[in-house]
């Protein structure tokens, strides 16, 4: 243990050359220096490239390699020359035009040669490509759209309708404030009348007029408006309402009427009930309190 601090604090206390000499001997602890890999020097390999490009230039027909070289193309709008030297490699603009001519260029180029070998270049209607994804994962990209599309429309319904209530609550305050408005110009105006410093009461005319108003205008939108449909199918169904209790009992006027009386019909005196019913009335015996006062009487 001695041994160890000993040589723990002489670590501590060497320099960098003494340092490098016990690193090299392996004297030092492991964990205390990292080795620091040397970065690879470039180099150009010229025979190597040499061989890939011999590797590229491989004695096939066009149709095996389908490669077309064009190069830079004049911009058709102006055709001068100087246009032509003008792109800047760093406009991101003027760069992506020049290669969608060139790419132009090549396809007009190679179109007449693939007709020529008769190699088709469209597509046919009934061609069947195999999609490169299952069709697991094409349903799980639709619930996504799907779910995307679905929370865009909440989001928009949710953001109509806080407009619908801002403007609503916009109009709610408008009225209030027109309100107080209103009733502290009346309150001025009273305390001004009760102070002697006016006269007038055309405030309560107005006031009036406006409250008139404003019912006239309620009645005229009742009437235009009228009964609401189901209001009127009931009223086509059931009638339009009315009393309903007591509509057979008498009035002055039907009490004062007595053209329709018939004495004969009347309290079973007709010529019809007498054979029947007029001899039994008139044999009728009395009943028992009657039978009981009589004997009382005879008493």
């Amino acid at each position: 243990s001695d041994s160890g601090s000993d040589s723990g604090s002489d670590d501590s206390s060497l320099s960098d050359s003494e340092l490098q000499e016990a690193f090299s001997r392996g004297a030092l602890k492991p964990g205390l220096n990292v080795v620091l890999e040397e970065r690879p020097k470039r180099r150009n390999d010229a025979v190597g490239l040499k061989q890939c490009l011999s590797e590229f230039r491989q004695q096939l027909a066009w149709v095996e390699r389908l490669d077309v070289t064009s190069g830079q193309v004049v911009d058709p709008v102006s055709q001068s020359a100087s246009d032509k030297e003008a792109v800047d490699p760093e406009n991101d603009f003027q760069r992506e035009m020049s290669f969608y001519r060139q790419a132009q260029a090549a396809v007009l180029e190679a179109l007449p040669r693939l007709r020529k070998l008769q190699i088709p270049t469209r597509r046919p209607d009934d061609y069947f490509a195999e999609m490169a994804k299952s069709d697991q994962q094409m349903q799980k990209i639709r619930q996504k759209l799907k779910s995307k599309q679905e929370a865009m429309e909440r989001s928009e319904k949710a953001k109509q309708l806080r407009a619908m209530r801002k403007y609503g609550k916009k109009v709610q305050t408008e009225i209030l404030q027109r309100r107080q408005k209103e009733k502290k110009n009346m309150l001025n105006a009273v305390k001004k009348y009760q102070k002697g410093l006016s006269d007038k009461l055309d405030f309560l005319d107005e006031e009036q007029t406006s409250s008139q108003g404003n019912k006239k205008g309620s009645t005229s939108q009742r009437i235009k408006k009228g009964p609401n449909a189901k209001r009127r199918y009931k009223n086509q169904k059931f009638g339009f309402g009315g009393k309903k209790k007591g509509s057979k009992w008498n009035t002055k006027e039907s009490f004062n009427d007595v053209s329709s009386f018939r004495s004969k019909v009347a309290h079973n005196k007709g010529p019809g009930k007498a054979g029947k019913g007029g001899k039994k009335a008139l044999n009728k015996r009395p009943g028992k309190r009657a039978r009981q006062k009589m004997k009382s009487r005879a008493r």
